[in-house]
C-alpha cells in the first residue's frame, strides 16, 4: 500500500524528487572526492593547475613530463572499464540523457552511474581536459531512473525523475540551485509545466542543502565587484557575445571534427584507444601544462586579469584542441566546464582590448572573462536561460547581470545562425536521432499512463470500498486478489448503488466488472477504444504480467493536446 501511494500522486512524486534529490547530492559530493583523490593519484596534487609546471609530489625525478604518461595510465583503467561495463558512459554524457529522456521514457540502466563516475574521474584526474558537471549529470540521472525502474513508475513520472536527478546532481556540484532547475526544465526536459518545475525545484533545493552542509557554503568563484564604468561598454559586450557565439559554434564543431578523425585513424580494441590517444593528449598537456583536467585555478587567474592577451588565446585554442582530443580518445568528462573556460579566455582578452581602446572607460577584464563564460555556453548550448542565472549563480556577482543579459541573448541569437544543431544535440543527429517534437515517435499508452491507483483488495468490504472513493477521488478503482492478479474494475457509481440498496455484505470483487487491459506499447487509438469500451472508465496498462499504470479519457486527451503544440527542433 505505502508503494502504491508512493508511485501516485503529486505528493508521491515530491516525495520521490526529495529523495532523489538527496541521492543525488551524496553522488556529487561523492564523485567530487573520487576526481580529487584520481588527481592526487595522478599528479601528486589535488588540483595541478593550482600549481602549473611543478613535478609529482611522488616522481619528482620526472619532472614535468610526468603528465605525458598520466593519460596514459588512466586509460589503461577506465578504456577497459568503459568498453566492459558501459559503453554509453564514453563522451560527454548529457546527450545521453536527453535522448533517455525523449525517446526511451527516462530509462537508464543503474550500471551507467557507477561506470561513469570511475571513468570520469580516472579521466579528469589523469589530464583528462573536460569537466564535471557531463559525468555527474549522467550519474544523478541514472541513479534516479534506476529508483523509477525500481518503483515501476509509468513513463510521464519517470522522465520528470530523471530531470530532477539532474537537477539535484548540477546543484550539488556548482553550488547553483536555480541554475541547476533551469539546467534541467531547459536542456533535458524542455518541458516548464507547474508539475515538473515543482518536483525539479524541490530536488535541487535539497540536494543544493546537503551538499553545502557537507562542503560549505562558498561562491563557485570569489570576485572583487565589478560594474559598467560607460555605456559604450555594452557595445563592448554585444561584440563579445557575437564572437562567443562564433566560439561556441566552432568549439562544437572541432569536438567532433577531431572524434571522426579519432575514429578514422583508430583500428585497434576500442579499451585500448584511450591509453594510446592518451600519448597525444599528453603532449599536448607538456606544452600547456594549464589545460590538465578542468582546470578552474587557471580560470580564476585570467578572471583576475594575470595573463597576457596573446597567452589568453592560446589558452583557449589550446583548450578547445584539448577537450576535444580527450572525448576523441575515448574519453569520459563533461564539455560545460570547457565552455567556461574558453569564455573567460575570450572574455578576458576582449576586456584588455576594450582597455587598450577606450583606457578608463571600461570595467576590469574580469568582468568581460565572466559574460564570456555565460555568451560561449549559450553559444554552444543554446539556453540562455540557464547561462545567465548560472553565471550569477557561480560568481554571486549581480553587477554583471545587465551586460551578461546582453551577451547571453546575442550569443545564442547567432549561435541559431550559425548552427541548426547544439554542442549536446550535434552528438544525437550524427547518429540519425532528431530530438524535435514533429519527429519523436507515436506516444503509446505506456508513455501517457498515470502511475496506477492504490488497488482494491478483492475481499475488501462495502464500507472499506466507499472510504477509498471518498477519499481518492477517482471514478473507478482496480481490484486484485491474494496474488496481485487483476480481477476487474470497481465503478465509482456501483459503489454508490450498492450503498443505496444496503447492500453491506458485497466486497470488492462482487462490485467489480471486467474492462479491456491495455499492453505496454499500444497506441493512443487503441486506448480511447478501450476506454470507450469500458464506459469512460480507467483502463489499467500492463507490462508482461505486470500492472504499470492507468489511462483515462483525460490523459489521452492532455497527450494528443500535448503532441500537437509546436515542439523543439534543436535541443532547446
Amino acid at each position: 500500500m505505502f508503494w502504491d501511494r508512493l508511485r501516485g500522486g503529486s505528493a508521491g512524486l515530491l516525495a520521490l524528487a526529495v529523495a532523489i534529490g538527496a541521492g543525488a547530492s551524496l553522488g556529487a559530493v561523492g564523485f567530487r572526492w573520487l576526481v580529487v583523490a584520481a588527481t592526487e593519484l595522478f599528479s601528486g596534487w589535488s588540483d595541478y593547475t593550482a600549481h602549473v609546471g611543478a613535478a609529482h609530489r611522488l616522481l619528482p625525478w620526472a619532472g614535468r613530463w610526468f603528465v605525458v604518461a598520466a593519460p596514459v595510465a588512466a586509460g589503461l583503467l577506465y578504456g577497459p572499464l568503459i568498453q566492459l561495463g558501459a559503453r554509453e558512459a564514453r563522451g560527454h554524457g548529457v546527450p545521453e540523457v536527453m535522448y533517455a529522456v525523449t525517446v526511451h521514457g527516462g530509462r537508464i540502466r543503474p550500471r551507467v552511474a557507477m561506470v561513469k563516475s570511475l571513468a570520469s574521474a580516472l579521466c579528469i584526474g589523469g589530464g583528462g581536459s573536460v569537466g564535471r558537471e557531463g559525468p555527474i549529470v549522467q550519474v544523478g540521472s541514472a541513479l534516479a531512473s534506476a529508483a523509477g525502474q525500481l518503483l515501476r513508475l509509468p513513463d510521464s513520472r519517470l522522465r520528470l525523475l530523471v530531470a530532477a536527478g539532474a537537477a539535484g546532481a548540477v546543484s550539488a556540484t556548482f553550488n547553483a540551485p536555480i541554475a541547476a532547475v533551469f539546467f534541467a526544465l531547459e536542456l533535458i526536459l524542455a518541458d516548464f509545466a507547474v508539475e515538473s518545475f515543482a518536483a525539479v525545484v524541490l530536488a535541487s533545493v535539497t540536494s543544493s542543502a546537503i551538499s553545502r552542509a557537507l562542503l560549505g557554503d562558498h561562491p563557485f568563484l570569489a570576485l572583487p565587484t565589478f560594474h559598467v564604468v560607460s555605456p559604450v561598454e555594452y557595445l563592448w559586450y554585444g561584440a563579445l557575445g557575437l564572437l562567443a557565439a562564433v566560439v561556441g559554434v566552432g568549439f562544437s564543431r572541432m569536438l567532433y571534427l577531431i572524434e571522426d578523425a579519432c575514429d578514422r585513424c583508430w583500428r585497434g580494441p576500442e579499451w585500448l584507444r584511450p591509453a594510446v590517444g592518451g600519448l597525444l593528449l599528453g603532449g599536448v598537456l607538456l606544452a600547456l601544462p594549464e589545460l590538465y583536467g578542468v582546470g578552474y585555478p587557471v580560470l580564476d587567474r585570467a578572471v583576475a586579469g594575470n595573463y597576457s592577451v596573446v597567452f589568453l588565446l592560446v589558452l583557449l585554442i589550446g583548450k578547445m584542441l584539448a577537450a576535444s582530443l580527450t572525448i576523441g580518445i575515448g574519453g569520459s568528462g563533461g564539455v560545460f566546464g570547457p565552455t567556461l573556460f574558453i569564455g573567460a579566455m575570450l572574455g578576458a582578452a576582449v576586456g584588455d582590448a576594450a582597455h587598450s581602446v577606450m583606457p578608463g572607460l571600461a570595467a576590469p577584464p574580469g568582468a568581460y572573462a565572466l559574460v564570456g563564460m555565460g555568451a560561449v555556453f549559450a553559444g554552444a548550448a543554446r539556453t540562455p536561460i540557464t547561462a545567465v542565472v548560472m553565471i550569477f549563480e557561480l560568481t554571486g556577482e549581480y553587477s554583471v547581470v545587465l551586460p551578461l543579459m546582453v551577451a547571453v541573448a546575442l550569443a545564442a541569437g547567432a549561435s541559431r545562425l550559425l548552427s541548426a544543431d547544439t554542442i549536446y544535440t550535434r552528438k544525437l543527429h550524427r547518429r540519425g536521432i532528431d530530438l524535435g517534437r514533429d519527429h519523436r515517435p507515436a506516444p503509446t499508452v505506456d508513455t501517457v499512463a498515470r502511475a496506477l491507483p492504490a488497488a482494491l483488495p478483492a475481499q475488501a468490504s462495502l464500507d472499506e470500498v466507499a472510504q477509498r472513493f471518498a477519499a481518492g477521488g477517482h471514478d473507478a478503482l482496480p481490484v486484485v486478489d491474494d496474488h496481485g492478479r487483476l480481477r476487474g474494475v470497481v465503478p465509482a457509481v456501483e459503489v454508490e448503488r450498492a450503498l443505496r440498496d444496503h447492500a453491506s455484505d458485497v466486497t470488492a470483487a462482487d462490485l467489480a466488472s471486467g474492462v479491456p487491459v491495455l499492453r505496454a506499447g499500444q497506441s493512443l487509438d487503441e486506448a480511447l477504444d478501450a476506454v470507450v469500451r469500458a464506459g469512460g472508465l480507467g483502463v489499467p496498462v500492463q507490462r508482461e504480467d505486470t500492472l504499470v499504470g492507468w489511462i483515462t479519457h483525460r490523459d489521452i486527451l492532455a497527450a494528443v493536446t500535448r503532441d500537437r503544440r509546436p515542439g523543439r527542433t534543436d535541443g532547446q
